[in-house]
């Protein structure tokens, strides 16, 4: 079965629940979603509101306090928002790219030479039983390995180990100084054990429903993991599997359905990162190659974004107060694009929205 662009485009939606806002409490929706992009800590906050119903600040503040959702690395070694028991199998899941940041030149000159392994068991003994600052973990590092950088050291513990943000670092508010993030060792934290192996067969599935259907190359993209073809043939068997309008092989999980191509696609307005637009590496379900290309040299797509009839259609970004609307080619309704931006005035405490 061929499935249409348009199709592939209705269907993300759905399950992005960007087609209507979604009743389901934020905990499952994080769960449906796996994890949700929080590099900066607001912008997991505008990413739930665009996607539920009555979202407030409070809910994802008490999830994060009570330690239902924890924040740490993960896929594409970078910040996620998860539940600990996904986290417990994601992060070992998605190991080989977190673990490969290490060749990077930023670490080779402070890590050569050192046993990783006897640096890891050093940065666990450090943390067991306490929280600390990763400018504290390093400058206790550092004592044990004199000579290197404590903030190198520290950076390379927390690539070593899985570990986990305090509460600060997440909640709605400015961007914090990177070195006064709290960090603690992940099981402790969550009193959840990593998995002992890697579950690629849960991470396709789990990625699968929610932002399938999608080929293996997608799958890749998502997680930052390659060599995934022999997990999804393994799995071929247990799904769907269409085509799309290239010809090339998508797959899904079987109980999940296609949306109607035909279904109206409100205007919606994403966050900085947000997994809709990056969770494939054909993106054209949701944005053209032309707009990608456009806001590529901005952080590789890391930029708010707007959708207009389910697409991305322009930018936007706060400054001084106001909401400001960049489309990247006159639109045919501003007006409905105005009303979304105004309705999340208060939310991301805005005064004012304006198309420019």
């Amino acid at each position: 079965m061929i499935v249409s662009q348009r199709t592939l485009n209705r269907t993300l939606l759905d399950r992005q629940f960007l087609l209507s806002r979604t009743p389901r409490a934020p905990l499952d929706v994080i769960r449906h979603l796996v994890a949700v992009q929080g590099q900066e800590p607001n912008w997991p906050y505008v990413g739930l509101w665009t996607r539920i119903d009555g979202f407030r600040h409070e809910h994802l503040d008490t999830l994060i306090h009570d330690r239902s959702v924890i924040r740490s690395t993960s896929i594409r070694r970078t910040v996620h928002l998860m539940r600990p028991r996904d986290f417990a199998w994601l992060r070992p899941a998605v190991e080989p790219v977190v673990s490969v940041a290490l060749r990077h030149a930023y670490y080779a000159r402070e890590i050569e030479g050192l046993d990783l392994g006897e640096l890891a068991r050093i940065g666990r003994e450090i943390l067991t039983g306490r929280m600390l600052t990763r400018r504290e973990l390093g400058r206790l590092l550092a004592e044990r390995f004199p000579g290197r950088r404590a903030g190198r050291l520290a950076d390379a513990v927390e690539i070593l180990e899985p570990l986990v943000h305090g509460p600060a670092a997440g909640v709605w508010g400015k961007w914090r100084n990177r070195s006064t993030i709290e960090v603690a060792l992940a099981e402790e934290w969550t009193g959840v054990p990593m998995a002992p192996q890697r579950r690629l067969e849960t991470m396709v599935v789990r990625y699968l429903a929610a932002f399938g259907p999608a080929s293996v190359m997608d799958v890749q993209a998502w997680a930052g993991v390659t060599r995934l073809r022999e997990v999804v043939e393994g799995l071929r068997s247990r799904l769907r599997v269409y085509r799309n309008e290239d010809g090339k092989e998508l797959f899904d999980v079987p109980e999940a359905t296609l949306a109607d191509p035909e279904l109206p696609a409100p205007v919606r307005f994403l966050p900085a990162f947000d997994n809709a637009v990056l969770a494939h590496r054909d993106r054209r379900r949701i944005i053209s190659e032309d707009d990608r290309r456009r806001i590529a040299p901005a952080a590789s797509g890391g930029v708010p974004v707007f959708l207009v009839d389910g697409f991305v259609r322009g930018v936007w970004t706060v400054k001084d107060g106001a909401v400001l609307v960049s489309p990247f080619r006159p639109l045919a309704d501003p007006e409905a694009v105005l009303a979304e931006a105004e309705r999340m005035l208060p939310f991301i405490e805005a005064r004012t929205a304006e198309i420019g």
